[in-house]
């Protein structure tokens, strides 16, 4: 598919997510992850990701929370979010051109960075904490 057009509306965020996920529950490397942790919640999960996405490519605020707890106990490292990043980006770029694609690369690719950021330090305090005991 030729990317037509940029991000405009709750159908293109559907489109995205839809698509990304169905990539990422196939993926031999995060899939296992996300379909052991989110079982058989993926239309929940969808519905969140929706929110999420339309509150930050739209803002339509549809989307409260706090999106990092969920993950941080997450048996993942920095290579994990390399991919998940690389399969966003081609997801995208397949779908959309425009600067709200462009916006939704570069919040992904913040979000991955920030989530590998922390997960590592609340690692490492747990580690730290129980060599200290």
């Amino acid at each position: 598919m030729t990317p037509h057009h940029d991000i405009s509306t709750l159908e293109d965020i559907k489109l995205l997510v839809n698509t990304f996920y169905s990539k990422v529950q196939k993926d031999d490397f995060i899939g296992p992850i996300f379909n052991e942790k989110i079982g058989n919640r993926w239309p929940e999960h969808l519905q969140k990701m929706y929110g999420f996405w339309e509150t930050i490519l739209l803002e339509v605020h549809s989307y409260s929370g706090s999106p990092f707890p969920p993950h941080k106990q997450l048996p993942v490292s920095k290579e994990h979010f390399d991919r998940w990043m690389e399969i966003f980006t081609q997801t995208t770029d397949s779908l959309f051109t425009g600067p709200l694609a462009d916006e939704a690369k570069l919040r992904a690719k913040n979000m991955a960075e920030m989530f590998n950021y922390k997960i590592d330090y609340f690692r490492n305090a747990e580690k730290n904490q129980t060599n200290h005991l």
